[in-house]
């Protein structure tokens, strides 16, 4: 996949890592970029095509297709972090992060599908998290969230290998970003993650570890719950 002369939509452009994409597929070249947001005047990135889009909209979604038909580059980027546990939490507040980040990627994936296969197969990106692998006291609903949509990348890149689509996912730890605010956590320049993204991309890679922390984790994960949560074997 070369970004350069791509036609790219990233969803959740307004802001955030999806600000960063835009910007940073122009800079490399793209022939075109779809900047969406729910509100696209809020969008200001010089030479993109704002557009507007909610991804839990199936309406939205289908008049997105319509009014971009040359795309060849899909970035699922679009989020919320509602801060809701799954015990106690808002069930609404739950449903809403499912109907965000797992049912509306899917929704994006299938009107897009037959889009990039009619211009040449292409690649797909979907923005996850280390939140994919674990979960996070106070972050729970997003975690599982980030664990379906994680699924839904592993399961879209086999449906779509046929077609020639690469589907990816990048996993990231935490990134300097207004969704990230309050949270006393390590995070990455977001500019450098959207980078290694776009880098990975290029590279032809299905799995994208965009920082430090993400890479540790995922090698972490054979290692146990004991290690994976010491909190649980501090507690007893």
């Amino acid at each position: 996949m070369k970004i350069a002369g791509s036609v790219a939509l990233v969803t959740g452009a307004n802001r955030g890592l999806g600000d960063h994409f835009a910007r940073q597929l122009l800079e490399r070249g793209a022939a075109k970029v779809y900047a969406t947001a729910r509100n696209p005047h809020l969008i200001d990135i010089p030479g993109a095509h704002p557009l507007p889009l909610d991804i839990t909209d199936p309406g939205a979604v289908a008049a997105a297709v319509d009014a971009a038909g040359d795309v060849t580059f899909l970035i699922n980027n679009a989020g919320v972090a509602t801060r809701h546990n799954l015990v106690t939490g808002d069930l609404d507040q739950i449903r809403l992060e499912m109907d965000t980040h797992f049912y509306g990627t899917l929704s994006m994936i299938r009107a897009f599908a037959p889009v990039l296969a009619a211009n040449g197969g292409g690649a797909i990106l979907n923005v996850l998290s280390v939140l994919s692998w674990v979960s996070y006291d106070g972050a729970a609903a997003y975690a599982a969230a980030k664990a379906a949509e994680w699924s839904l990348t592993n399961a879209a890149r086999l449906e779509l290998a046929a077609q020639g689509t690469l589907v990816a996912g990048v996993h990231l730890a935490a990134a300097d970003t207004d969704m990230m605010a309050g949270y006393d956590v390590p995070k990455s320049d977001p500019a450098d993650v959207v980078r290694a993204a776009l880098d990975g991309i290029e590279a032809g890679r299905q799995e994208i570890l965009a920082d430090q922390a993400a890479a540790d984790l995922k090698a972490a994960l054979s290692a146990g719950i004991g290690t994976l949560y010491p909190q649980l074997a501090a507690s007893r």
